[in-house]
């Protein structure tokens, strides 16, 4: 995180991070909570130039259930050549990175 003392994300908070070999430089672009529903949205990107550089945009909904249970649902769209190249791998690695990711959070949750 940068220019921020804790790792609490909101709206326009700039952090970077490695996912599927990419350093991706990354900025909260929605942060919105209602009543128990949180809208989060980040914006990432790299700093390559050309056929290198990849663009991603990932929302998550974040839904507070009855009975301590919680509804994620979750969207990414990315640009670039390293997107297309990853969307047609097979087995898909964005599909079972993404998996993993939720798969990580409910362990954590519990």
């Amino acid at each position: 995180m940068y220019h921020q003392d804790n790792t609490i994300l909101k709206d326009k908070t700039r952090f970077c991070f490695e996912t599927f070999g990419f350093l991706v430089e990354a900025e909260v672009e929605e942060f919105e909570l209602k009543d128990t529903i949180l809208r989060l949205a980040w914006r990432g990107w790299n700093e390559a130039k050309g056929d290198e550089y990849l663009e991603v945009y990932h929302a998550w909904l974040v839904e507070k259930l009855d009975n301590d249970r919680v509804r994620i649902l979750t969207q990414e769209s990315q640009s670039g050549v390293p997107a297309k190249a990853l969307a047609e791998s097979v087995p898909n690695a964005m599909l079972n990175g993404h998996q993993a990711w939720l798969d990580g959070l409910v362990a954590y949750s519990r």
